[in-house]
């Protein structure tokens, strides 16, 4: 039995049907939903993380195999690898942007962006160019768009925050919920670096940010100071 096929029995024999059904509904994976069609086993992450780590080896072939997966656990343990992957292996970062890149229709949930854009397209691009980041912003596709702002996050970590504030400009008038929850946490977590910084972003465009956005971004901000922004 080859390690791929190993890796999907293994996932199976961990499968919780009730479990499953709780991640379908939070994932909200009903027609018309961001996650429709998405198929879960019901495994929690931490044991994704284990069984991960046994198959850390698996050839690029291998792993677009479980990203092409409809069941969400084969995407989500196969994104764990390739930030194994990417992370210990300094030759390989470019092959591993690139197939990350051609694989974002796979990576179409919340949580598959958050964990790996900004492990690997952010932490590519820290020394680089970042004009894919902004052909992403302004894709039709929610997931790109996500990636497009999530990835910024390792650029925060640095004090870098042209490009997340760019970027959260041109994602302002988004109409998706899951793009207003992620510019807001962007924004938020500048202002945990230097506050001086978002004050100035939101004072030029509180008025037009939507309002989910717009209370993720003050949320850490000192009690009297985020009901000041509030009542404006």
């Amino acid at each position: 039995m080859s390690k791929l096929s190993e890796l999907k029995k293994e996932l199976q024999s961990l499968s919780d049907k009730e479990q499953a059904k709780n991640l379908q509904r939070f994932f909200k994976t009903e027609k018309g939903d961001y996650g429709e069609g998405d198929i879960f086993l019901g495994i929690k992450v931490p044991i994704q993380r284990k069984v991960a780590n046994k198959y850390i080896d698996l050839s690029l072939e291998d792993l677009q195999d479980l990203l092409n997966s409809k069941i969400h656990e084969h995407r989500f343990t196969a994104l764990i690898i390739l930030i194994t992957q990417f992370l210990s292996d300094s030759l390989q970062k470019k092959k591993i942007f690139d197939f990350y890149l051609k694989n974002t229709k796979n990576i179409n949930n919340w949580d598959l962006v958050d964990i790996s854009a900004p492990k690997i397209v952010g932490k590519y691009l820290l020394d680089k160019d970042r004009k894919i980041l902004y052909k992403l912003a302004k894709s039709k596709n929610l997931w790109e768009k996500r990636i497009a702002i999530i990835s910024t996050f390792a650029f925060i970590k640095e004090k870098q925050f042209d490009d997340t504030l760019k970027i959260s400009e041109i994602l302002l008038n988004d109409n998706h919920d899951l793009i207003h929850k992620a510019v807001g946490w962007a924004l938020r977590e500048v202002g945990n670096k230097d506050r001086k910084v978002e004050e100035k972003f939101l004072k030029k465009h509180y008025i037009q940010m939507p309002r989910t956005m717009f209370r993720y971004a003050i949320e850490k901000f000192p009690e009297e100071l985020r009901q000041r922004y509030l009542k404006k």
